[in-house]
């Protein structure tokens, strides 16, 4: 991956974040971050 690359995908994904903040009171990002955590929790158990 290119530094070019990786400098525009992390600008879409700050974009994304940024719209939901906006439009949706960053409601996807915290359903989002509730189910990695569990999947966090479920992968610790498999360990």
């Amino acid at each position: 991956m290119t530094n070019r690359l990786a400098i525009v995908l992390a600008l879409l994904i700050l974009a994304f974040i940024a719209a939901d903040a906006l439009l949706n009171g960053a409601q996807n990002l915290v359903f989002l971050g509730k189910k990695l955590y569990e999947f966090v929790e479920w992968l610790a158990f498999w360990r």
